[in-house]
């Protein structure tokens, strides 16, 4: 019983896991940027170490059950959730940049991230295309695919912080990485977020369907304000991004704007389902999809606030930060409960 349960769990190891070091991480900076700095340094620690061991358990996985993970590659339902490695892999790195002022790690991350994007990326999107049977809209779109955008945009924010570290030559090709990056994130957004609005409103939605991942619908769009503001806030020092700044400036506030106007619809449509519908709130891998867009939105609105030279917003971000420790708090017990019962089962 004791062999066969670690192989079983490890045979069905969710693609979605490394949405815990996303969540864990951009609490973390968000709770550091607000000044308390034991919840971010202790959430930064605790960051490392979910890193390295679900980085041990995939590449487990892959070695013993290369046949699954190739499956799930090739699913329309959860290819795109293994760009969560990509976004963990590039949050970590901000946070040894802007936490641990240590920009080489940063920049180790950043090389590890941009490589993984361009194999998941274009592996996962070529398998979509060449495959002769594909499922329906309804079968194989759900909010996980909005990740393909958060993958993209969390390479903009580490290029940024990395172009500010870098040396005066390199400076220029950084910069234009983050703001090609950032403009292709928002592109993919419009792609998208189409077709799952179109989802949402001419098909039936059951609660089951209705997962934590459709977060992300706002999540994808914080995540695209943050790269913006930090591509504002860093334009005095690189002439390319002042050249173009009033651009910049425009499209992230409709990128805030979008993703506020997410909240209250994403807050209704999960009263519905777990009030209304009574679906079982229980814990699943999938909930950290919603804590990170959470703990995004904190930091992202921080960052206008300080791009635009806007005062009126903190509230909303000291809001934001009070939901997303909360969020990540009951996640996290979810899961330490889960793991005891499995370990004394």
């Amino acid at each position: 019983m004791m062999k066969t349960k670690p192989r079983a769990t490890l045979a069905s190891l969710s693609p979605a896991n490394f949405a815990m070091v996303m969540a864990t991480g951009i609490v973390s900076i968000a709770a550091q940027n607000f000044g308390y700095a034991a919840i971010g340094h202790t959430l930064f620690v605790l960051n490392n170490i979910l890193y390295l061991i679900l980085c041990i358990l995939y590449a487990l996985r892959l070695y013993r059950y290369p046949a699954k993970v190739w499956a799930d590659i090739n699913n329309h339902a959860t290819g795109l959730s293994f760009l969560t490695f990509v976004a963990a892999t590039n949050v970590l790195g901000v946070q040894y940049i802007v936490m641990a002022e240590q920009p080489f790690m940063g920049l180790i991350f950043w090389l590890i991230g941009v490589v993984f994007w361009l194999i998941i990326t274009y592996l996962v999107f070529t398998l979509f295309i060449i495959k002769e049977k594909k499922p329906d809209l309804v079968h194989g779109l759900n909010g996980a695919w909005l990740l393909a955008i958060v993958a993209t945009q969390s390479v903009a924010v580490l290029s940024t912080l990395i172009a500010t570290h870098s040396l005066p030559s390199i400076r220029l090709e950084l910069n234009f990485i983050a703001f090609s990056m950032w403009l292709w994130g928002g592109m993919q957004y419009i792609w998208m977020m189409a077709l799952i609005f179109y989802r949402y409103n001419f098909f039936i939605m059951e609660p089951s369907e209705l997962t934590p991942p459709y977060w992300i619908n706002m999540g994808a769009m914080a995540i695209s304000t943050l790269a913006g503001s930090l591509l504002i806030e860093h334009a005095a020092h690189a002439p390319y991004l002042f050249s173009v700044l009033s651009f910049i400036k425009g499209f992230t506030v409709f990128y805030w704007a979008t993703a506020t106007w997410w909240i209250p619809m994403l807050v209704i449509l999960l009263i519905w389902r777990h009030v209304y519908k009574r679906f079982p709130l229980r814990y699943d891998p999938l909930f950290w999809g919603a804590v990170f867009p959470l703990g995004m939105y904190t930091v992202c609105t921080q960052h206008l606030n300080q791009a635009m030279q806007f005062d009126f917003l903190d509230g909303v971000a000291f809001l934001m930060l009070i939901v997303a420790l909360i969020a990540w708090a009951l996640t996290f017990f979810g899961l330490s409960r889960k793991t005891w019962r499995w370990l004394t089962a």
